[in-house]
């Protein structure tokens, strides 16, 4: 069998007449910077000597590898797809044949890749602020299985500018970036190199991070470390000083000389033991000094414990909840999540995603934006190259442990698309049902088994299947489609809709859920449509009681349309709590299907 050609790349040719790029908004232009080896004229050098402290701490100081760990590993979870920006600012999502869904499926060779390479930017952004993409192209020889271009994220420690030359540190091995011409043509078939940097306030060409503004207090947590290591290890070899009566002695034993010194014999190879072994009982001897015994009465120790000796302890710990408040995600996931209930830990983890992942990963993609995709897309001639944008989808990060569920009863009322379903529940659409497939399962009832029929007949029935016939019938039974006003029915459903959504946004407001600080932020959305922005939990909605006292109306409107009040109520509730806890928006084209079985005859006319 013949070795598979590589897969050719939507671009023909490495290089390009130059065109220049067209940036939307001010908001897209990131913090970001193609080398060109153009030297820029400043009044100083940019500061670089404080991210090397930064990094020295991140070696030694857990707290700090915990923050930019957590950041990666959040940030790996971060899905990266070619969105269109359109008029009103929303971004939507391009098809996959569209160029730049072509080119972003190329970035570090797919969804592993690039999850490893958002992931790689999670400490770099958070402890030096700063970080380089450097990108290899893959050789002309590169098959199939490895057709794609070598992307790495490195340090400020491992690129290197001198004499307008940039030299990487790949592998251990340096690596010459050759410098892109902005005035010449574009050619992808050389290293390039991208700069990615959150830009100081002060400074917009130096980097800034939050390990930055607590460099003094690492620098005294470092410190503090050092003391209480210190006072472990004087704990260790020595608990203070023993002073013993001249000529003390313990009892003699059978066969010893009356004159030995017995007490000091053994209490020195209780020391000496000690510090072979810290962890054994002896480490708790203090050392032994003989003196006169007419200079004391008795037995005395003199400790060598201080008052610092608890205080260093205190203060360290208050060192680290200092650290933990300058960071951009709550103190709480640094510090521990013990004293959180669960939803205190879910309003929690939605924060440090909004306020911590996500300002990032916007970081990382306006910089694969506006130096790498719009340049390709602009050059090969693409209509709108610059409204294209490489976006990110940060919903794994906010999937709850029911969604899946909830997305299940929301796709059987038709509230949202099967490629939704399958999303929320773990599939992509490779696992979509083919069209042999859907005629299969289409004729499966009519070729099934009678004897599996007669078996799911068998289970519970929803109704009481009696050979007598019922004195009464339920409304929506007894119901037809001429005796329901079905436009009005379905208005005053809609309404008693809003009208509970709305409430529930208005508690929301007042709910863990919405942080004091984003209060404001969050009125100016429209209540009903709250809980699309806020994460909120099945059991929350009783806890804080979102819909209650919102059904008070139904039994009024259930009459005066003549459905079952009870079967109106309980739908619109379950219909309302789906959404609630899925964090899907109210649409009315659903609300036939959220009350169908309340009244189906008119539903179905």
């Amino acid at each position: 069998m013949s070795a598979p050609t590589r897969k050719p790349r939507p671009k023909a040719e490495p290089k390009r007449a130059p065109v220049p790029v067209r940036v939307e908004s001010m908001s897209l232009t990131a913090a970001a910077a193609r080398y060109t080896g153009r030297k820029i004229s400043r009044a100083k050098p940019v500061d670089q000597s404080w991210q090397l402290a930064a990094w020295s701490y991140y070696r030694t100081v857990p707290e700090v590898r915990f923050a930019g760990r957590w950041m990666g590993n959040a940030m790996s979870g971060v899905t990266l797809y070619a969105g269109y920006r359109a008029d009103d600012g929303s971004i939507e999502r391009l098809p996959p044949e569209h160029p730049a869904s072509q080119y972003v499926a190329q970035i570090a060779g797919g969804p592993d890749g690039q999850a490893e390479l958002m992931g790689k930017f999670g400490p770099h952004l958070t402890v030096a602020g700063e970080g380089w993409v450097i990108i290899l192209p893959a050789p002309e020889s590169a098959s199939v299985q490895d057709p794609a271009d070598l992307w790495r994220v490195l340090s400020v420690k491992e690129v290197q500018q001198q004499s307008g030359k940039l030299t990487a540190i790949i592998d251990g091995e340096p690596v010459e970036i050759p410098p892109a011409d902005p005035e010449g043509p574009l050619d992808d078939s050389i290293p390039a190199a991208i700069r990615v940097w959150e830009p100081s306030p002060d400074v917009y060409l130096e980097a800034d991070s939050a390990v930055r503004s607590s460099l003094d207090q690492l620098e005294s947590l470092a410190l503090l470390n050092a003391a209480v290591k210190a006072i472990a290890r004087s704990r260790i070899t020595g608990r203070g000083i023993l002073l013993v009566p001249k000529g003390t002695r313990f009892p003699t034993a059978p066969g010893q000389a009356a004159a030995e010194d017995d007490l000091i014999e053994v209490l020195m190879v209780i020391a000496e033991t000690a510090i072979k072994d810290p962890e054994s009982a002896a480490a708790t001897v203090p050392i032994v000094l003989e003196v006169p015994a007419e200079t004391i009465p008795e037995f005395k120790l003199i400790r060598f414990d201080s008052d610092f000796d608890e205080l260093a302890i205190k203060l360290r710990d208050e060192e680290i909840r200092r650290f933990a408040t300058g960071l951009e995600i709550p103190a709480e996931v640094v510090l521990g999540l013990g004293d959180v209930n669960h939803w205190g830990q879910w309003a929690l983890t939605s924060e440090a995603i909004r306020l911590g992942v996500e300002p990032k990963a916007k970081t990382v993609c306006r910089a694969f934006t506006t130096q790498w995709l719009r340049p390709l897309l602009e050059a090969d001639g693409v209509e709108d190259a610059g409204r294209c944008l490489v976006w990110y989808d940060s919903s794994p990060l906010r999937v709850r442990t029911n969604r899946s569920e909830t997305a299940l009863k929301l796709f059987e009322l038709g509230a949202i698309s099967a490629a939704a379903l399958r999303r929320e529940t773990g599939f992509d659409e490779d696992d979509a049902p083919n069209a042999d497939e859907i005629a299969a399962r289409s004729k499966q009832p009519q070729d099934q088994p009678q004897d599996q029929v007669q078996e799911k007949a068998s289970g519970p029935l929803p109704v009481d299947e009696t050979t007598a016939e019922p004195d009464t019938l339920p409304a929506s039974a007894a119901t037809t489609a001429a005796d329901i006003d079905l436009a009005g029915l379905l208005a005053a459903a809609d309404g008693l809709i809003w009208g509970a959504l709305s409430a529930a946004g208005e508690k929301l407001l007042r709910t863990p859920a919405c942080p004091r600080s984003e209060r404001a932020q969050a009125r100016e959305t429209t209540p009903a449509a709250l809980h699309a922005l806020l994460a909120v939990d099945a059991d929350q909605i009783d806890q804080w009681r979102l819909l209650a006292g919102a059904w008070v109306r139904v039994p009024e409107i259930a009459n005066r349309y003549g459905v079952d009040p009870e079967c109106l109520t309980a739908s619109l509730d379950d219909y309302c709590r789906e959404l609630i806890a899925a964090g899907v928006a109210h649409s009315y084209d659903v609300v036939p299907a959220a009350i169908a079985t309340c009244a189906p005859l008119a539903v179905a006319a």
